[in-house]
């Protein structure tokens, strides 16, 4: 039985600009195996959409949490979607 594949959409606020979690975040992504990307957004905060098994997107989602070591996370709101299969790669866009 092959495990779920799933897709989640995923804000994370707090002091993450300029503090290297969107680089952090696609090298946690790539060792997790996941596809999809990562961008700041105007706000102030990060948003990330990935693809993946399950268990790997919870991995990411626990690291979210603190994010790299100059981040200052206040908050991290997923939003589980269905999968597309759409992505090749994990990027910083």
């Amino acid at each position: 039985m092959s495990e779920e594949i799933a897709r989640v959409n995923i804000l994370v606020f707090g002091r993450v600009q300029g503090v290297f979690f969107r680089a952090s975040t696609m090298e946690q992504a790539q060792q997790l195996g996941l596809l999809g990307w990562v961008k700041n957004i105007p706000d102030g905060g990060v948003e990330i959409l990935v693809e993946g098994r399950r268990h790997a997107i919870e991995d990411l989602l626990t690291w979210c949490q603190s994010g790299p070591p100059l981040a200052e996370v206040t908050d991290v709101i997923p939003r589980w979607e269905s999968a597309q299969g759409e992505f090749e790669t994990f990027r910083i866009e």
